[in-house]
């Protein structure tokens, strides 16, 4: 037993598998949740649409028809093996079927013959449609087969479940012959497959580490006098405006002045020196925590 997967982690997962995901129209809230509970979940049910085209396919999935109102599942798997989320929450896709293959789902034992309709299928089961006439001739492309395997092995893996978690229509409901055209044992195979040797999707490019901040070194107390003309010392004065202490009428620029001198006493002060330590004129450690930047 399972707590339902919320819209945003079934979107997450399924593309972590590879999956290209459509949103369809407002998905992550039509459901059929005021007509019965909806979880716990224990399984993942496969069926196929009786139609074909994607288009027609995905709306009659979302609308539902006259008599059974949609979603008529979580999502439609077209032939591309593009997913088409169309519901989040109960859908009306397994009706009822055998409560003795819902005990073996849970169980994740052998299914046995299902040949009672006695238990709601509709709350234990997120249903996905295939696109396919299901008439035996309708082909089954390998995308659309390996897009089944994706998304039963990514439920799967989220909640801790084996294939045996995976079922048809035909092994739930009496009757029922969806899907046709592939063996439900087969695909069970593949998930198999994939739950023990395939990662969850690549794993995602390592963040690119920032490079360190680079400063102007401390040229020297000397450097600092009437006449001397640098870029490093419009980069000390901007910095000194950003700082709050900017003492300037006009600039800063690249010439030592007498507001250079003024600005800079300032951040002395406001480092905490007094005195003669508060001079104006640029020290080793006022200037390393000032952090001027290269220029």
């Amino acid at each position: 037993m399972a707590k339902p997967l919320s819209a945003a982690k079934m979107v997450e997962i399924l593309r972590a598998e590879g999956l290209t995901v459509h949103e369809v129209r407002n998905w992550r809230t039509h459901n059929r949740n005021s007509k019965g509970p909806w979880g716990p979940v224990n399984g993942v049910m496969i069926h196929h649409t009786v139609t074909k085209g994607t288009e027609a396919s995905v709306n009659i999935c979302y609308n539902g028809y006259s008599g059974l109102p949609g979603p008529l599942c979580h999502g439609v798997i077209d032939k591309k093996g593009h997913v088409h989320l169309v519901g989040n929450g109960r859908a009306n896709h397994a009706g009822l079927g055998d409560s003795d293959v819902l005990r073996a789902v849970i169980n994740e034992s052998k299914l046995p013959a299902d040949n009672e309709a006695d238990t709601d299928g509709n709350r234990h089961f997120y249903g996905f449609e295939c696109v396919n006439l299901g008439d035996g001739r309708d082909p089954w492309p390998a995308a659309q087969k390996e897009a089944i395997e994706k998304v039963a092995a990514a439920i799967c893996r989220h909640h801790g479940w084996s294939e045996r978690s995976v079922i048809g229509h035909k092994e739930w409901q009496p009757g029922k012959v969806d899907p046709r055209g592939f063996t439900m044992d087969g695909m069970r195979r593949r998930i198999a497959g994939r739950l023990a040797g395939k990662a969850p999707g690549p794993a995602p490019a390592p963040k690119p580490t920032p490079p360190k901040p680079s400063y102007e070194p401390f040229p020297g107390s000397a450097f600092f006098h009437i006449g001397q003309k640098s870029p490093v010392i419009t980069a000390m004065g901007r910095r000194l405006v950003a700082e709050g202490c900017g003492r300037y009428e006009v600039g800063p620029g690249p010439e030592w002045s007498e507001a250079d001198r003024r600005s800079y006493a300032a951040w002395q002060h406001k480092l905490g020196y007094t005195g003669k330590d508060a001079d104006g004129i640029p020290g080793r450690v006022s200037w390393a925590k000032l952090k001027v930047p290269n220029v």
